[in-house]
């Protein structure tokens, strides 16, 4: 099993030093949400902006111990991994009106950073690299579902020769440059959002695990040495959920993603890397992704793209990977790696609403690897589900939660089958 306490590169250049008191008495909000990542601070800092301001979130380690401080950083447009797995839950109309929030995620990335002043080194410009010709005709569809949302932003088809004006690496033959996407230091972020969050009055424990949970008119969430008393309860835990609800534990299933950070390198290096200092993905089903960082190092990660399983040397194993895409960087060290899991769903869209027959317990989980973005528009339309209802909360929580049968036993073994279908269906897709 992967080591997930060990240290990342956003761990390692936190510019915030907050610590949040253990929970050791009995309160009574409004609200309590279980989780202290992206998704139970953008909630419950939605809901304080809506004028909800009794609001409890426990973590059960500090915030950003989950996915939220283990990932790549990239600001990408889009939410789920391909909106045609939903259209029978939602319709040829339902999947467009999602296409048409589905791109305003920087944007609230953006508005939320300048609201509060937070230090997150938001830089824009993202590529998405295509390998052959399949790839190139799915960017160039991608380029006029783009610009259809009449984006403010700059969105340009690139091929051949024109790819090497944004990134330095032989192996594509095109690109989509996106300037509205980029890349965040996502801890500093999510730092930013809870100091923002306490500031609205919300009040915040670390180290306060769930150890028991009691559904009622009123919600009841035990911790070791105290308790919380609400109206309403979110669970926000995603990948960290270890079986605490039983009906959400049956409709993810855990896979890992793995990144590393290099040493810092030299501006001409980083500048022949990325001339635009940005963010990058190729569009394959399982991608390999990367950027530079405002310190000048490459971060790289992927996820294993067949069978699962966990590398032995995460340095190596990324290392192999990066050096597909930039074999000129054979000499530079690897200075630190990580991993960590990300729970998916069946249909890998995010998964929103409230438990059966408990209209006042909801939930938030399923991002199936691309959180850091699409999590600021799922969470905001979650708070408005949690508030006054709206059109788009109803759209999004009617999409199915198929169980995952099987999952505790054989957990490696469906991953590998789902990783397989995944990648075999590219070929159709214009994604292989």
């Amino acid at each position: 099993m992967i080591n997930i306490e060990t240290a990342t590169y956003y761990t390692a250049t936190k510019k915030y030093d907050l610590s949040f008191p253990s929970l050791e008495e009995d309160i009574d909000v409004d609200i309590v949400v279980i989780g202290g990542g992206f998704s139970g601070v953008n909630t419950a800092l939605e809901l304080a902006e809506r004028g909800f301001k009794n609001i409890a979130l426990l973590e059960a380690r500090y915030l950003g111990f989950g996915g939220t401080g283990r990932n790549g950083g990239q600001i990408m447009a889009g939410i789920g991994h391909d909106l045609d797995k939903i259209k029978k839950d939602v319709g040829e109309d339902g999947v467009r009106a999602i296409f048409e929030i589905s791109d305003q995620g920087a944007d609230i990335i953006q508005a939320r950073i300048d609201k509060y002043g937070i230090m997150a080194d938001f830089c824009h410009g993202y590529g998405y690299m295509g390998y052959n010709a399949r790839q190139a005709k799915t960017l160039r569809a991608w380029e006029k579902d783009f610009k259809s949302l009449n984006s403010r932003h700059e969105i340009r088809y690139l091929e051949g020769p024109e790819v090497k004006t944004i990134i330095g690496s032989d192996v594509y033959g095109s690109a989509l440059l996106h300037m509205g996407g980029g890349h965040v230091h996502s801890l500093n972020l999510l730092l930013g959002e809870a100091l923002a969050l306490s500031g609205h009055g919300a009040k915040i424990f670390e180290y306060s695990p769930a150890v028991e949970v009691v559904y009622g008119d009123r919600v009841k969430v035990r911790t070791a040495k105290g308790s919380v008393t609400a109206n309403k309860l979110l669970w926000a835990c995603d990948s960290f959920l270890n079986r605490m609800e039983p009906e959400l534990h049956r409709s993810t299933i855990n896979t890992y993603a793995f990144q590393c950070m290099t040493e810092p390198l030299p501006d001409e290096l980083i500048q022949r890397i990325s001339p635009i200092r940005g963010a990058y993905s190729d569009i394959r089903p399982v991608i390999d992704y990367f950027r530079v960082t405002k310190e000048n190092r490459l971060l790289f990660g992927s996820a294993t793209p067949l069978i699962d399983h966990l590398p032995r040397d995460l340095k190596e194993w990324n290392r192999r990977l990066m050096l597909k895409v930039f074999p000129y960087l054979r000499d530079v060290k690897i200075d630190l790696a990580w991993g960590g899991p990300m729970a998916c769903g069946a249909n890998l869209f995010p998964q929103i609403g409230s438990l059966p027959g408990r209209p006042n317990v909801f939930y938030v989980q399923g991002y199936a690897g691309f959180g850091v973005t699409p999590s600021h528009i799922i969470c905001k339309i979650l708070a408005e589900g949690m508030a006054e209802g709206s059109p788009r909360y109803d759209l999004i929580s009617s999409i199915r939660r198929a169980t995952v049968v099987g999952k505790d036993q054989f957990r490696s073994l469906i991953c590998t089958a789902g990783k397989t279908v995944h990648q075999v269906s590219g070929y159709w897709t214009g994604r292989r």
